[in-house]
């Protein structure tokens, strides 16, 4: 069993994931923790307990970072427009739950799982890095302790989605990604290289609804919205970013990689920017020498992944 952390800004993609993960026979969900981005912190835990009542998980939900390292770096604008105003596409839910948040902040979760489980847990981050950030700084030993850390975003050698150079959640908080991404821990990038070619159309969703149950239910009813805002992007559905993440990590065979040491621009036009320096590439001294080299995405067998969806949320 591989035991996971799941830092998380539900999110309507993220719900997929959650449930990718709660459902996966090899995965062992021992924590989630909550991050701005998607809607504020507030809303995602609340979405993220939710969730956790909704499909009856047992691992702990911790809130996290309210905004970036650096608050006055990147004003924050809530993308209502993709997650509606609630971040679950405007399904509606209760103002009360019985699931509650633990006591502790979510990089203190994460500095406990990690220490309690030395060698065994891989952080799965599919928002902004805030909270990995926040943990290594207070811990640095847990680099060494992680399994590894798989995360979604980046834009290596496409387009970004927010600016013309940086993914949204790099560019949400491009101090604490640089940080992730030069810290000695084995990290997997799954950038918009590869989500962008992973498209679920309402076809698909009705089937997972269909073969999933009530669980899936939810994913197919809260995902309506953010099919029309892809649709109208000119995808053939909804891009699956969060999902494609889990599944590096379960079926890594279905994702093509290349080694290179990376760094983020922190400021300027550029700024979010993830810039990678490929294995073997000679330069004279820079600012990516005497880095970890990282995994980064750059192929994907789309038609594989959306099959192993469907066999994992198969009741």
């Amino acid at each position: 069993m591989l035991k996971v952390i799941f830092d998380t800004d539900p999110g309507v993609d993220d719900a997929l994931a959650l449930l990718y993960l709660h459902k996966h026979p090899q995965i062992d969900l021992i924590g989630v923790t909550t991050t701005f981005g998607n809607a504020s912190v507030a809303s995602t835990t609340h979405n993220a307990l939710y969730l956790k009542q909704a499909w009856g998980l047992s691992a702990p939900v911790a809130r996290g970072a309210e905004g970036p390292l650096q608050p006055e770096a990147t004003p924050e604008a809530w993308p209502v427009h993709i997650h509606g105003h609630n971040g679950l596409g405007n399904h509606p839910v209760p103002e009360a739950l019985d699931a509650t948040a633990d006591s502790r902040p979510a990089h203190q979760l994460i500095i406990d799982l990690v220490r309690a489980h030395p060698g065994e847990v891989t952080l799965v981050a599919v928002g902004r890095m805030t909270n990995l950030a926040l943990a290594l700084q207070q811990a640095p030993d847990i680099a060494g302790l992680v399994r590894g850390v798989v995360l979604m975003g980046g834009a290596f050698h496409v387009n970004g989605n927010i600016t013309p150079a940086a993914e949204a959640n790099i560019w949400g908080d491009a101090e604490a990604a640089d940080i992730v991404f030069t810290a000695s821990w084995p990290v997997t990038a799954i950038g918009l290289d590869v989500t962008t070619r992973v498209e679920m159309n309402r076809d698909g969703l009705d089937k997972l609804a269909a073969i999933g149950g009530a669980d899936a239910e939810l994913v197919r009813a809260l995902s309506q919205d953010y099919v029309d805002f892809y649709l109208q992007a000119g995808h053939k559905g909804m891009v699956v970013h969060d999902c494609c993440a889990c599944i590096a990590l379960t079926r890594p065979e279905l994702f093509q990689f290349e080694r290179a040491s990376v760094r983020v621009a922190t400021d300027g036009v550029a700024r979010g920017m993830t810039i990678p320096k490929p294995e073997g590439m000679g330069f004279g001294p820079s600012v990516w020498d005497g880095h970890v080299l990282q995994s980064i995405a750059i192929g994907v067998d789309a038609a594989a992944v959306l099959a192993d969806i469907e066999q994992t949320l198969k009741v």
